[in-house]
């Protein structure tokens, strides 16, 4: 199977093991799935999150997802259990389709890593 096809065939079994999970079979979006990767690192899971923590909590997984790719490496946790990075190596130029590729392929390997899919 080609890459492509095979990215996009676990895409979207986990967006529909996800979907079920924490949207009643409501399509998750991208931004949504980071979200909940966020959540799943800082794994604060039953507290309200006011907007400036949502956005932090998608740094943080873009963060931690990006961190095998070499863009980020973990350096401590605060004394909120807040996780933080630094940044290795800038992230390059990318058009919207190729981030979002790139952030698909974070993800599925986050969740075979975390033996979700």
């Amino acid at each position: 199977m080609a890459r492509d096809e095979e990215l996009k065939e676990r895409w979207n079994v986990l967006v529909g093991k996800l979907s079920e999970q924490f949207a009643s079979g409501d399509t998750l979006e991208l931004d949504a799935i980071i979200y909940l990767v966020g959540v799943q690192e800082l794994g604060q899971y039953h507290r309200k999150y006011k907007k400036n923590d949502k956005l932090d909590l998608m740094h943080i997984a873009i963060c931690r997802l990006l961190e095998p790719y070499g863009y980020y490496e973990f350096e401590f946790f605060d004394e909120d259990g807040w996780p933080h990075y630094k940044t290795k190596e800038e992230l390059p130029a990318l058009k919207a389709g190729e981030q979002s590729v790139l952030m698909k392929e974070a993800i599925v390997g986050y969740f075979l890593e975390k033996e979700y899919i």
